[in-house]
């Protein structure tokens, strides 16, 4: 299964993003997005997760049009954990990852056994079990984070977007999402991720995609494509890689 746009434009009403955008991400594999602020990536994984609707182009879920598929189909195989969310009501955290079970019932039914134990999996396997009956708003922004990723993985999907999902996390806990990441595409999800940390990309992603003012200016293989040349284009900025043994990178995880 692939979900892929060619040639896509992406925007608002009043706004054009970018255009010219060719993407894919397969099952199995993980893809990291990096580029400067506002240059379109929370706008693209909006379009391509259907939230925004292309400016051009179609966004295409193994081959059939996203628009065509329904919001509790695509549920189903898509994940998604926004860079910030902000709990208006007190749910308690379990209740909040079983509101990813709702792509397999009624908004409004009550979930059942399975529900439940799907939802403590997924707490146990990011070990935030023992915030399952703590009010959503009262825990910490990191935590948060982690709430959202489990909810995300209740839904059972074939892929995972996450929009910055370290942004907001002590070291530790990064090391864990990174960790987490690697372990979904080993089990044969598609990944989708952004992030401002090359190094997280250079650990975790199998491709690397660099966008650039709403362009796509380099996309492929992680190792290739992140060079010194293609970061500093990037950014508008130096970029020193660490070439002496003698230093050391301290990396999460």
């Amino acid at each position: 299964m692939t979900i892929a746009a060619e040639n896509l434009s992406i925007g608002y009403r009043d706004r054009l993003v970018g255009s010219g955008v060719s993407i894919s991400l397969r099952e199995g594999e993980s893809l990291a997005l990096l580029g400067p602020n506002g240059g379109g990536k929370t706008t693209l994984l909006k379009t391509l997760l259907g939230l925004l609707p292309p400016r051009k182009g179609e966004v295409t879920l193994n081959g059939k049009a996203l628009s065509a598929i329904s919001i509790r189909e695509r549920a189903r195989r898509i994940g998604y954990v926004p860079q910030v969310h902000t709990g208006t009501f007190a749910f308690t955290v379990e209740t909040v990852v079983l509101m990813g079970r709702t792509a397999y019932g009624s908004l409004f039914a009550k979930p059942g056994k399975e529900d439940f134990a799907v939802a403590a999996k997924m707490l146990a396997r990011l070990g935030i079990s023992h915030l399952a009956q703590r009010s959503y708003t009262e825990i910490s922004g990191g935590e948060r984070q982690l709430v959202l990723l489990a909810r995300a993985l209740a839904q059972e999907p074939r892929f995972v977007v996450l929009d910055e999902p370290t942004a907001s996390l002590d070291f530790g806990n990064q090391g864990k999402v990174m960790r987490e990441i690697e372990a979904l595409a080993g089990a044969g999800l598609g990944v989708l991720f952004t992030t401002h940390d090359p190094n997280h990309a250079l650990r975790t992603a199998h491709r690397v995609c660099l966008l650039r003012e709403g362009a796509i200016v380099a996309e492929g293989k992680t190792s290739d494509v992140l060079t010194r040349e293609n970061l500093e284009a990037l950014y508008g900025a130096k970029v020193l890689p660490v070439i002496d043994s003698r230093q050391v990178a301290f990396l999460p995880g």
